[in-house]
C-alpha cells in the first residue's frame, strides 16, 4: 500500500479500472504522518505551506493506495507564500482506493 500527500486528485491517478475511489474529510495531518507519506504536491508554495518537499511526479495508484489532498480554500496562492495568507485555508481530504 502507497501513501501520498498531494494538492489535487484525478482520475487519471487510476492504474486501472473499475475502481472503487472513496473520499472523506479529515483533520490536517501531523508533522509526523506527512513524513510518512510520498510527496507529490507539484506546486511549490503549496508544498512550502504544508511543510513537504515540491515534487512533481505521475501518480499510479492501485487498490489499497491512500491519497491525501491538501485542497487550498480562498484562491491563488501569492508566490513566495511560505504560510497561509489571512482568508486561505486547506481542506484535507483522504482518497482510498478499493
Amino acid at each position: 500500500m502507497s501513501k501520498y500527500i498531494c494538492n489535487a486528485f484525478s482520475l487519471q491517478m487510476l492504474k486501472s479500472f473499475p475502481a472503487k475511489v472513496m473520499i472523506e474529510e479529515i483533520a490536517a495531518p501531523t508533522a509526523e504522518e506527512l513524513s510518512a507519506m510520498e510527496s507529490a504536491v507539484g506546486h511549490p508554495d503549496t508544498a512550502a505551506v504544508i511543510g513537504v518537499e515540491c515534487k512533481r511526479v505521475n501518480v499510479s495508484l492501485n487498490a489499497g493506495d491512500e491519497v491525501v489532498v491538501a485542497q487550498l480554500q480562498g484562491g491563488r496562492l501569492p508566490e513566495g507564500s511560505t504560510t497561509l495568507p489571512e482568508g486561505f485555508s486547506f481542506k484535507w481530504l483522504k482518497v482510498t482506493i478499493g
